[in-house]
């Protein structure tokens, strides 16, 4: 601990991310919940195509390009699209600009079990935060949502790490339920549900949905997120985004995300041939006596038969295979398993039988 840090430093709890493997290793990684399967290949006619020179000059403000394709995709308009450094930066963008910091403000209102950065934000933000613990299924809570007040709502739709979808008419119901504070849809895995709440925006000013290019684009490397919602959201996140760094979307990401978006039959290529495998590897993984919830996402939320979600994990670690443990209240005997190559989920059954002894 640095003697030259303030409180908040030395105090704060981080987020953790996923292990990342040394160069050259080589393991199969199914721990942060990325594709498998390559960008579209007209990225690569772009990156091809870079002028060194255009890196002397600062990138467009506001992504305009981009917006304006993602507006196409999504059937809104450029002024209803905000993008970001990924969308870890609109989230925290959102909660800086939506949800009210200080002793005495109303609490912003998340599931207990979401995704982990949700928490780190509000301690970072000075946002109070309550938490609604999730039914005993893992789904969320709606009647509990509606039933608190609170200064603004986010959760993640499919929840991360339990990959179960909420129905729209749920969503609608908590929309309802808080009609002057914010209610934030984080929907990075929605590609893989084929149900967003974007059609919602036409009935619902306080709704904010945001998206990211990570796992149904293949462009974690990236980092480009972006926000959906009505104008006068927008202009909020922008004026957050123009008090921290009003170039936040560099000029070869901006190149890069505009054909990646506007290919969508091969982003959607991709995103069935990910949920197929899932749902076979679901399966399978039921046949061998595991609990695995119905996933939504490009992953799989599991608990093992047999053997502790941690001891599973360390073995698959040892025979070169990254999955992820939350050593967390409740979901401390499940695992979260990213859906990779059929050849690389395969080689995971192989494995898991060696641990289980069945080979």
């Amino acid at each position: 601990m640095s003697r030259f840090w303030n409180e908040k430093t030395r105090n704060i709890e981080p987020y953790v991310a996923g292990e990342q493997p040394k160069p050259g290793q080589k393991i199969i990684k199914l721990n942060t919940n990325e594709n498998p399967y390559p960008a579209s290949p007209k990225v690569r006619e772009v990156l091809e195509k870079v002028e060194i020179g255009s890196l002397a000059r600062y990138p467009e403000t506001s992504s305009l390009k981009v917006r304006e394709e993602l507006a196409k995709v999504l059937g809104v308009t450029p002024e209803q699209v905000f993008c970001g450094n990924g969308s870890d930066e609109v989230l925290a963008f959102s909660f800086q600009a939506f949800f009210e910091s200080g002793e005495g403000a109303a609490p912003l209102l998340v599931p207990d079990i979401s995704y982990s950065f949700y928490p780190v934000y509000a301690e970072l933000y000075n946002i109070p935060l309550k938490k609604i613990p999730l039914k005993d299924d893992f789904s969320i809570d709606v009647s509990a949502f509606e039933a608190e007040q609170g200064g603004g709502v986010a959760f993640a739709n499919p929840n991360a790490p339990t990959s179960i979808l909420m129905d729209l008419a749920d969503v609608e119901k908590i929309l309802i339920a808080h009609p002057d504070h914010v209610v934030l849809v984080d929907e990075a895995y929605a590609a893989f549900s084929g149900v967003t709440a974007r059609s919602l925006l036409p009935k619902y000013k306080n709704l904010l949905v945001t998206g990211t290019l990570s796992k149904s684009h293949s462009l974690a490397g990236l980092r480009l997120g972006f926000a959906v919602g009505d104008p006068e959201l927008i202009e909020g996140l922008c004026r957050i985004r123009d008090s921290f760094n009003s170039y936040p979307v560099d000029c070869i990401a901006q190149s890069v995300a505009s054909v990646a978006i506007a290919d969508d039959s091969w982003v959607m290529d991709n995103v069935r041939k990910i949920c197929a495998t899932r749902d076979r590897i679901a399966v399978a993984l039921r046949e061998r006596g595991w609990t695995v919830p119905e996933s939504k996402t490009n992953f799989l939320f599991a608990s093992p038969s047999g053997i502790s979600a941690e001891d599973i994990y360390t073995k698959l670690r040892e025979k070169g295979i990254l999955v992820r443990y939350f050593n967390k209240p409740r979901i401390s005997e499940y695992l979260r398993i990213t859906i990779g190559t059929d050849e690389e989920m395969d080689a995971l059954l192989d494995a898991v039988d060696e641990i289980a002894g069945r080979k």
